[in-house]
């Protein structure tokens, strides 16, 4: 049996961390979160400690660490993900291996920096990217694996996942601290495409708000054109009032739409990773190298057949550079 201390107990996704050690058979012990609103701990353990600052879980961790039955052997991160770097930090400098939500860092720098340290505490870091794990996505890797096409494929990506006013008055809404929209819902998605379609040869963004981007990605494999969103409005009039998300991949006009089979995706995530199978920094880089990418670049006006169907009159809302 392991035990497991959290950060970021009161966010949205730390009930899926939770549910995957007690479905696991390890134990919570401890957790953090600057806000109270946790009771959900209950469910999972009634022992596990539980702080408000910082300073005094640090402590209680360094205490745990010198009892052998009590010591953390996994630190998990889900805080904002401006505070990835610095508690990731935290759990290798205790000892830990540590599990954070994505996107572990915001620079291939301050990833840089994470390899330096894994290496001086003789620990690891792991990424939570399940949408690895997700039947869909196994579903068209396999289909590119067993045709061996010479050729691109003509892929469209589309994520929408409806957000109300709370989400820009968040911590998420902030660029400082969530890294935007592509980086916060965007990431999983082109890690997934680097690894159906290979080594990225080229990137252009073609717009980006506070509620949307839209862009052209060229792969070994595949020609995509992707749009991401979290405006209600952008989603499909079919699912529109019944679900609040719509994922889509189009490859060569063929859909694989995945908005379900998610609810389990990081219990198997765990699994692997407790099984010495988790995606480490090194595996994770390159998506991390994408999102840096994206945001630093300016908006410009699609190419012929580069604009996502989406894309709309979004182009013609901002002024884009025009490439050569």
């Amino acid at each position: 049996m392991m035990n497991f201390a959290l950060i970021g107990a009161a966010g949205y996704i730390a009930p899926r961390h939770m549910q995957a050690i007690k479905g696991m058979g390890h134990t919570l012990v401890a957790a953090y979160d600057i806000n109270d609103s946790v009771g959900i701990i209950d469910s999972i353990s009634t022992d596990c400690a539980f702080f408000t600052e910082f300073e005094y879980f640090m402590e209680h961790a360094w205490r745990l660490r010198r009892q052998q039955t009590k010591a953390i052997d996994y630190w998990v991160v889900c805080s904002p993900n401006h505070l990835h770097s610095a508690h990731i930090t935290a759990g290798l400098q205790l000892g830990c291996d540590v599990i954070c939500e994505k996107p572990l860092v915001s620079t291939p720098a301050q990833l840089n920096e994470l390899r330096c340290i894994e290496e001086e505490t003789h620990r690891r870091v792991y990424s939570i990217m399940q949408l690895r794990h997700h039947p869909a996505i196994h579903e068209l890797r396999d289909k590119v694996l067993a045709e061996q096409r010479e050729g691109q494929y003509d892929v469209d990506l589309t994520y929408i996942t409806a957000r109300g006013p709370w989400y820009l008055a968040s911590w998420k809404g902030d660029p400082r601290k969530s890294f935007g929209v592509m980086a916060e819902i965007g990431i999983h998605f082109f890690d997934m495409l680097h690894v159906i379609f290979g080594e990225l040869k080229e990137q252009v963004l073609h717009y980006h708000d506070e509620h949307k981007a839209a862009g052209y990605l060229e792969y070994e494999k595949a020609r995509v054109r992707w749009f991401l969103s979290i405006d209600a409005e952008d989603l499909p009039e079919r699912v529109r009032g019944q679900h609040s998300t719509y994922r889509s991949i189009t490859c060569d006009g063929e859909e694989f739409e995945f908005s379900s089979g998610f609810t389990d995706l990081h219990t198997v995530s765990y699994r692997e990773i407790l099984a010495g199978r988790g995606f480490g920094i090194e595996t994770v880089r390159h998506c991390l190298e994408t999102v840096y990418g994206l945001g630093l670049a300016t908006p410009e006006t699609p190419r012929e057949g580069e604009a996502h169907p989406q894309l709309g009159e979004l182009s013609s809302a901002r002024p884009l550079a025009t490439r050569a």
